[in-house]
């Protein structure tokens, strides 16, 4: 059985998982290319915007602009990001973060 195969065959979960991890990437290139200071603007715009005023923490305005970013871009629907993965996963690998494996661990009763 050739890899394209064995991708195939992947349980849902692992693929959702993937395409979990796939997206991550899509947001953390963005991400490296803003600068602390496109940051700060970009997050402390994002939460006027929900109505708050209180100063924030770098980790919070990373997370914000995440967050942001994340429902700014244009990333495919599941189903269409399937079929693409399906049809062509080598042009996927250099996107997963690894975190798609540890989504998918099956966690051992003690």
């Amino acid at each position: 059985m050739d890899a394209g195969q064995q991708r195939s065959e992947e349980p849902r979960e692992v693929l959702r998982a993937k395409y979990v991890d796939y997206c991550s990437a899509q947001v953390a290139d963005l991400l490296l290319y803003l600068s602390p200071d496109e940051i700060y603007l970009l997050a402390q715009r994002a939460y006027r915007e929900e109505g708050a005023d209180e100063e924030l923490t770098y980790v919070q305005m990373v997370r914000i602009a995440t967050d942001w970013l994340s429902r700014k871009i244009s990333l495919p629907p599941f189903d269409l990001w399937l079929a693409d993965y399906r049809a062509h996963p080598e042009r996927y690998e250099e996107y997963f973060l690894g975190l798609w494996e540890s989504e998918t661990e099956v966690p051992v009763d003690g």
